[in-house]
């Protein structure tokens, strides 16, 4: 798989704020360390949370991360579907179809 390009936005913010762009990199170093989930469990989960905020950018990242770190299309389709009973069909559908945007990538 290819490396994510990082939007510019992001890449703004590094450049502009070094030390806070180091600070949020070294905190989520450390909660992926803090405890026993897998790499690609805890990009599951922060996919689904993205997709419960509407945060597309986020779903797509994360959903990218969640597939180089071993989970496959149908185990990323699948924590965005168990969310309806929570989110609603809507916001899954919507989550479904940016997912979707990766096969167009």
């Amino acid at each position: 798989m290819a490396k994510e390009k990082l939007p510019q936005h992001f890449q703004k913010l590094q450049k502009d704020y070094p030390d806070f762009m180091q600070a949020a990199a070294d905190l989520g170093k450390a909660v992926r360390e803090a405890g026993p989930l897998d790499e690609k469990t805890v990009n599951l989960i922060q996919m689904a949370a993205a997709a419960t905020a509407r945060l597309e950018g986020g779903v797509h990242s994360h959903a990218r991360r969640a597939l180089a770190a071993g989970a496959t299309v149908e185990e990323v389709r699948h924590a965005l579907i168990v969310l309806a009973s929570t989110i609603g069909f809507p916001s899954v559908a919507t989550a479904l179809s940016w997912v979707s945007d990766l096969d167009a990538a």
